[in-house]
């Protein structure tokens, strides 16, 4: 790759929020500078010019600016900003062309392809890691050690709504056959992901979803919870009530496990952990694939995106998926998306 000047721009949120252990998915809104100087800009040795902003999950920040780091380590001229809004948010960004990258924490859907097109963006998906939903705890917290979906409905289903105490739920999980039921008597404080993430729309879609719809119940989770966009919040009002439940991303459990215990999940088959290995087979039941989207009408003008991109899935740039806590794909897989974008594939990959 061509030696470039880089500049990066203050908003690598992530990579300073993870390696801070309190770690900033499913999504932050912090903004952080890395090897800034006095005004807020790294400066280079001259050379190219450009800039790549980036946006959306901040389950996949960590990634992207562990990438733009190393890239600019290397590069320095262009400037990259990254920031963690939310998936949703990113994608209305992106597709309104207000960034050239949109990280998500989930695919994008047909009705944001349409809209992005429709706006003259033209997405190209790659994906890039796989994460594993950590369902979390305090861990002070020793009554609990498994929840079943039924169980992560009883409690945090829409027909919760109001359920001060895990015992509150006893008689909903009763009625589910939920297995770990009956729960403790003790307040149940939930912290979790806002509707702006891609986070709360994997954890309804896996978790939620099939049990509420065979209900005839609104798949959303319970309105009357601690809702954040920044992973910190939500990490905080876990590990500060002993009681608490809530999730987050797989690398936001694992930067943060000295006060957060992650529970076992049983999608049907039994408790299982999250660890990279159960995650990388999808025994763990709740993992999930994680994204990055490109503008492919911006690459002729941008040849800095370009490299950007292919620096990213260089085996160097993929290496930064395990430095971030998440899980990587098989070499199999690795090589069908970098096909995708050598053949800049518009539009969503079934």
């Amino acid at each position: 790759m061509k030696s470039r000047t880089v500049r990066l721009v203050g908003t690598i949120a992530a990579l300073s929020l993870v390696l801070a252990a309190c770690g900033g998915d499913g999504e932050s809104d912090d903004v952080t500078t890395t090897n800034a100087s006095e005004d807020g800009v790294t400066t280079g040795n001259g050379g190219d010019s450009g800039q790549i902003v980036v946006s959306g999950s901040s389950t996949v920040e960590p990634i992207t600016a562990r990438v733009a780091e190393a890239f600019g380590g290397m590069n320095t001229g262009v400037a990259i900003s990254v920031d963690g809004p939310g998936t949703s948010d990113g994608f209305v960004l992106f597709c309104n062309g207000e960034t050239d990258i949109s990280d998500a924490s989930r695919a994008i859907t047909d009705e944001e392809v349409a809209t992005c097109q429709g706006n003259g963006v033209e997405p190209i998906e790659i994906k890039v890691a796989i994460d594993g939903l950590s369902v979390l705890t305090s861990t002070n917290n020793d009554a609990v050690t498994c929840l079943a979906f039924t169980d992560l409905y009883a409690l945090l289903g829409i027909e919760s709504t109001g359920f001060a105490n895990w015992s509150d739920a006893n008689e909903l999980a009763a009625e589910l056959g939920a297995p770990n039921a009956p729960y403790p008597d003790a307040p149940l404080s939930v912290t979790a992901p806002g509707e702006e993430s891609g986070t709360f729309d994997s954890f309804v879609e896996i978790v939620l979803e099939d049990i509420a719809e065979e209900r005839g119940q609104d798949p959303n989770p319970r309105p009357d919870y601690v809702a954040s966009p920044n992973d910190n919040v939500i990490i905080e009002g876990i590990s500060s009530n002993d009681t608490s439940l809530g999730w987050v991303g797989y690398a936001f459990f694992v930067e943060n496990q000295e006060v957060v215990k992650a529970l076992a999940v049983d999608g049907g088959e039994g408790c299982v952990e999250p660890t990279p290995e159960t995650i990388a087979s999808n025994e763990y039941p709740i993992s999930r694939p994680l994204f990055i989207y490109v503008d492919a009408n911006k690459l002729d003008a941008k040849p800095e995106l370009v490299e950007f991109v292919d620096y990213y899935l260089s085996d160097e740039g993929l290496a930064e998926v395990g430095n971030a806590g998440y899980v990587d794909l098989t070499a199999e897989e690795i090589d069908e998306w970098r096909a995708n974008w050598e053949a800049r594939t518009v539009g969503k990959v079934d």
